[in-house]
């Protein structure tokens, strides 16, 4: 548990220390600079190779790397993933759909850092198969994308395979890395041939694919402990203040951004100027205090009245640790067990076996997110019409 904490601590770290840095030094803008120009030369210059392997063209090979090309998109992700959890690997399941994660995110952070083009159509004939291909063709090139994931995913999965089975065949091990090398040269084979991508972007995909899987292997085990290791958090006060303050910020976020330019643009007026008097201020207060404390409780009572219909509806066992007096200190009140006996309620098999949700954490959450909501929203609509 202790690794577990240092590691967290660690990644939390590099992470703030990491958007300190960029945002002071304006990491983005400046790495862009200089790597784009250098990346967009060897895309322009990469296109006779790219229009050389095209000469090749076949409707064999444009069904074959078009299919290939779905191995690592979405709907394979969406269809793949469920299975490895169902076929009773919960382990490769769980680190696989992190990993991919992952390298999806990272992949598509450098490509918007980076901003390099795709390789120029015409006169590269570019095919896009499927919506998802259309899709992929709309983003920036380097790294390729499926090339990355392609490495990560073969990869992860023959080391998998060979610790799962503890075979010592060196033969078995050669193929198995055989069999590695020759899917993911046809993945970068068949991205340059469908045109979706140059060579320096091939290269990028691999490297950067092969470095996310050493980081990767030589973390995955802890990331597993910590998935599988229980209640990492215990209900103390301060799981309730970030709670509460998380549904503050789910609140302000979802009500700004459906509201900015009715109330929070930068020219709305302010304090102490002739558009916002201290008199109107005053009175801003007068309306907006009592009315965010009337949603507050409203919020609550809402939230205290549905969640416990909702979960006892799906079978969800509850418990409540002070909200709802007739959950305290069993799964279910007396009504629940009632309905169930009565068969109106099935318990879903998903929840079977887990213990009981404290249904406080979804109301307070609940609560504060439309307190928040509020402030940005509902009361500056109040102060448009009443003309404060």
């Amino acid at each position: 548990m202790e690794s577990i904490s240092l590691w967290q601590g660690l990644a939390l770290c590099g992470i703030v220390l990491w958007i300190v840095i960029s945002s002071s030094l304006d990491v983005t803008r400046k790495l862009r600079t200089l790597v784009q120009p250098w990346v967009s030369h060897h895309v322009i210059t990469g296109t006779p190779i790219i229009l050389q392997i095209q000469k090749y063209q076949h409707g064999f090979l444009d069904a074959l790397f078009s299919g290939s090309s779905c191995v690592v998109s979405v709907p394979f992700y969406t269809a793949f993933l469920p299975l490895l959890f169902w076929s009773g690997h919960g382990k490769l399941a769980r680190q696989m759909t992190l990993l991919m994660s992952l390298c999806d995110y990272s992949g598509n952070c450098i490509k918007d850092v980076v901003s390099a083009p795709r390789p120029s159509c015409p006169p590269v004939r570019r095919i896009t198969a499927t919506k998802d291909e259309q899709e992929n063709a709309l983003e920036y090139g380097l790294p390729s994308s499926h090339t990355l994931n392609t490495v990560c995913l073969s990869g992860y999965l023959l080391h998998y395979v060979l610790s799962y089975t503890q075979n010592e065949d060196a033969s078995l091990k050669f193929a198995g890395y055989a069999i590695v090398c020759l899917i993911v040269c046809l993945a970068g084979l068949g991205r340059i041939y469908l045109g979706m991508h140059s060579v320096i972007d091939i290269i990028a995909g691999l490297a950067v694919g092969f470095v996310i899987l050493a980081f990767w292997l030589s973390v995955h085990d802890y990331v597993d402990s910590f998935v599988v290791s229980g209640q990492n958090e215990l209900p103390t006060p301060s799981f309730e203040f970030h709670t509460a303050f998380d549904g503050v910020a789910f609140g302000i976020v979802a009500g700004v951004q459906q509201t900015y330019h009715q109330f929070h643009h930068e020219s709305v007026p302010r304090i102490f100027t002739p558009q916002l008097t201290l008199s109107a201020f005053l009175g801003r207060m007068l309306v907006g205090i009592p009315t965010i404390l009337i949603v507050k409780y409203c919020s609550k009572a809402l939230a205290k009245w549905i969640l416990p219909i909702v979960t006892n509806t799906l079978g969800i066992p509850i418990k409540s640790t002070s909200y709802i007096p007739m959950l305290k200190g069993s799964v279910t009140g007396k009504k629940t067990e009632e309905l169930k006996q009565s068969g109106y309620i099935k318990k879903l098999p998903v929840f079977s076996s887990q213990g009981s949700f404290d249904v406080d954490t979804g109301i307070r959450f609940l609560q504060y997110s439309g307190l928040a909501w509020s402030v940005v929203d509902l009361v500056p609509s109040l102060f448009s019409y009443l003309r404060l």
